[in-house]
């Protein structure tokens, strides 16, 4: 008998767990229901006869509402669900708080102890171009420095974070870009950082050396392409092979979760994201504020319809008067560049029988736990707050990811339906929502969540998964490291010049 669940008890739909077939019987809370019609794994099945016009309830809430009648055991997809969601809103703070207690015990993880107070879990060198123009250079360094890798073992890797930015941009574009490598050059899982740059280009090296600020002169070294007289390539060399040098004595030890910060997004969401994974992440998050760690949520548009949520965790009303502003600061985004607010779910979240964007986001913000929301980051802007942190960025996977990284923390936690190979700057550890994806793609996935709906028990998963990214923390690698696949992508609004 097919297998149903019914995530809160107001819901009138319930989730296939299989595929189950028009007219299989299907058994849930004492009752015998039959499939009226197919309905994929993932997808929604109306738990009664539903007129037009009603909304849908899932999770406690509604999602949408029906623009044609489907009777008991009908499907629920985007064909029929529309949201209700229109506009920019005016909210009123009502703080309903539940404050995270302290562990009774200190966890600790194996990261290396930085000059300015911060903490890394990789020791890599990393080649930041301050201008698209030396990518070519950049890479060429990174790629010679490789073969000379095993001289100096406390360097754990080498990285060149091409980008196609820096030059011909104007206002919020080429503050964006050098606000993001200027957090870079920061960023504690660097042992040292190469900036190369060009000469000409709008990111002029002296601006952005004031903007990065004081650093140690050992360990970050900048480079003028144009100003070099011959191999440009064979200088940089050297000057990585300095920053090596001073990173020799660099040796993992124990720090405090306290000191761990993690960022929280969802990719390529399905039916089940926000019954396993999801919840999964909002568990750990809970779990870190508890150890007094720090955890960022993400994706603005994605909060979209779970917005009051939030707002009602924020810990004061500044927190939530700058929680309004990042949410309909991105409304008007979409409404000055004349698209729909509410047009989310893509084609892969549709097919994984997500409908609504409501929907969508009542299932994203999970990852966020039940904490208090502690602090609110404008889009490049780096941490201060321990706890439950907002971050401004798109859902762009990428985007979203490097922006995390950019606020400081050293670790993705990436949930997904769909699957996805991809990786910022930091590990990005993939969380499967179903057990089929973590099979499928075992070179993708890092850890499987969907083992929760195959009878897995929560306690024991969490346990797991608790000791999984410690693990990572500690230096193993993700399946995006092992591939080596480690991009940056910036966020851009703008006219190109």
């Amino acid at each position: 008998m097919a297998k149903l669940i019914r995530i809160n008890p107001l819901d009138n739909v319930a989730v296939a767990v299989h595929d189950i077939p028009a007219g299989e019987e299907c058994y849930m809370d004492g009752e015998n229901i039959s499939a009226a019609e197919d309905i994929p794994a993932g997808h929604k099945m109306a738990l009664r006869d539903i007129a037009e016009g009603e909304d849908i309830i899932k999770y406690g809430f509604p999602i949408g509402h029906l623009i044609k009648p489907a009777g008991k055991g009908g499907l629920i997809d985007h064909n029929i669900l529309k949201t209700n969601l229109d506009g920019v809103l005016e909210y009123s703070y009502s703080p309903a708080l539940s404050p995270i207690p302290a562990a009774a015990s200190e966890a600790t993880f194996k990261g290396f102890r930085r000059s300015d107070g911060q903490t890394g879990i990789r020791n890599e060198l990393w080649i930041i171009p301050t201008v698209g123009c030396v990518n070519g250079v950049a890479a060429a360094i990174c790629e010679r420095f490789r073969s000379e890798l095993s001289g100096y073992p406390s360097i754990e890797a080498v990285k060149a974070f091409t980008h196609n930015y820096g030059c011909s941009q104007l206002g919020d574009d080429h503050r964006n870009t050098k606000q993001i490598l200027a957090d870079m050059v920061h960023h504690p899982n660097a042992a040292g950082v190469l900036v190369v740059s060009l000469g000409c280009e709008n990111n002029q090296l002296a601006a952005f050396r004031e903007l990065v600020g004081n650093v140690d002169e050992d360990r970050v070294r900048f480079m003028e392409s144009q100003k070099i007289e011959g191999d440009e390539v064979e200088y940089g060399l050297k000057q990585l092979r300095k920053i090596a040098e001073a990173a020799s004595s660099d040796r993992r030890e124990d720090i405090p979760v306290s000191e761990l910060r993690v960022g929280l997004k969802c990719g390529g969401s399905d039916g089940f994201s926000g019954i396993t994974a999801n919840p999964l992440l909002g568990r750990f998050s809970d779990w870190i504020v508890s150890q007094g760690g720090t955890t960022v949520l993400t994706e603005v548009p994605e909060m979209f319809g779970a917005e009051t949520l939030l707002m009602a965790r924020c810990r004061d009303r500044e927190t939530f008067d700058r929680t309004v502003h990042l949410i309909n600061d991105f409304k008007e985004y979409f409404i000055r560049n004349g698209q729909p607010v509410y047009e989310n779910p893509s084609p892969g979240n549709k097919a994984g029988g997500i409908s609504t964007l409501e929907e969508k986001s009542l299932g994203c913000t999970q990852k966020s736990g039940k904490s208090s929301v502690n602090g609110v980051l404008e889009y490049g802007e780096r941490l201060s707050h321990k706890g439950l942190n907002l971050l401004s960025a798109p859902g762009n996977d990428l985007v979203a990811s490097t922006a995390l990284a950019a606020s400081g923390c050293q670790i993705v936690l990436f949930t997904t339906g769909r699957g996805t190979p991809f990786g910022t700057f930091i590990p990005t550890v993939k969380i499967s929502s179903n057990s089929h994806l973590a099979s499928a793609k075992p070179g993708w996935i890092d850890f499987n969540a969907g083992v929760i709906v195959d009878g897995k028990g929560t306690a024991q998963t969490d346990d797991e998964f608790i000791d999984f990214v410690l693990s990572v923390a500690s230096g193993a690698n993700t399946c995006n490291e092992k591939a080596g696949y480690s991009e940056i992508a910036i966020f851009k609004t703008g006219v190109t010049l």
